[in-house]
């Protein structure tokens, strides 16, 4: 309905949401979500909302003609298996199946390396380090319905241990 305020996530919707409150670990707000939920709270109205995203990443190695070359190696190896198979699930004659399977897992090591190597020339050097990169949130922000909150909050100040950052 127009006018009124809804945070979709993931296909999820609350009605006019309130904050019970932030915390800096998700474990902290997983744990008072739990936490109501063992004191029988309608947990169902609830949604925990990671805020302040950054992302971060790792390197993890330095990037070779070597290692580009290892890589699309077994890379076209893995689809000269797979084609392969194919080849021979569907041949009528079952002499040369191996001799076929590995002619297409050599052809494909050689497809990797040649395709691999093109591609790593193509970035001139721009980046020659491998690397692994997740998007993680700052912050973590029970939500529940309007409705709800003030019980949620009385809830939470029972909470032995983890108090939230905000209310």
């Amino acid at each position: 309905m127009p006018g009124r305020p809804r945070i979709p996530i993931g296909g999820l919707i609350l009605e006019y949401p309130m904050s019970l409150g932030t915390y800096d670990k998700y474990e902290d707000a997983q744990k008072a979500v739990d936490y109501l939920s063992d004191n029988q709270f309608a947990v169902e109205n609830c949604m925990i909302v990671g805020t302040d995203l950054k992302q971060v990443e790792r390197v993890t190695g330095r990037l070779t003609r070597g290692r580009v070359a290892g890589a699309g190696a077994l890379s076209g190896m893995w689809m000269g298996l797979f084609v392969g198979l194919i080849f021979t699930l569907f041949d009528q004659g079952s002499q040369g199946s191996t001799l076929a399977v590995m002619s297409t897992v050599a052809f494909g090591a050689v497809f990797g390396v040649v395709w691999a190597l093109l591609g790593y020339a193509a970035t001139k050097g721009r980046r020659d380090f491998t690397s692994v990169s997740q998007v993680v949130a700052t912050r973590y922000e029970v939500l529940v319905e309007h409705k709800l909150a003030e019980q949620g909050r009385a809830m939470l100040a029972k909470m032995p241990g983890a108090q939230p950052l905000t209310a």
